[in-house]
């Protein structure tokens, strides 16, 4: 599976941005997919997954009702939405897939995404 991450930007605190995460292969419906980020100087950090399931879904506690991750498996595409950014979303954002959905720091997926920069400023 190959992801490719686009969507990412400069917005003010507040805003709003939708990343996108395209990937490739016919079997993308058979994966879970998640975001990730990293900040400089900071660990990587879970953000949000997504299962097979609408019911499989899981959020990072920092970002939990702001942020929403969807998937549009006609599209082969995955996307974060991200509303009510603040400063400390400033990260590089990173998308994910794995054939067993998971969420946390624990959670080991075997494909990556380039990522994307997102610079939220107060």
């Amino acid at each position: 599976v190959q992801l490719q991450a686009s969507g990412g930007g400069s917005v003010q605190a507040g805003g709003s941005l939708r990343l996108s995460c395209a990937t490739s292969g016919r079997t993308f419906s058979t994966y879970a997919v998640g975001w990730f980020r990293q900040a400089p100087g900071k660990e990587h950090e879970f953000v949000a997954s997504r299962g097979l399931l609408s019911s499989s879904t899981a959020y990072a506690d920092s970002v939990k009702g702001r942020f929403s991750i969807s998937r549009d498996n006609a599209k082969n595409t995955v996307y974060l939405q991200m509303n009510s950014l603040k400063p400390e979303d400033t990260a590089v954002y990173y998308c994910a897939a794995d054939k067993i959905f998971g969420y946390g720091s624990s959670w080991r997926v075997d494909y990556w995404g380039q990522g994307t920069q997102v610079t939220v400023s107060s």
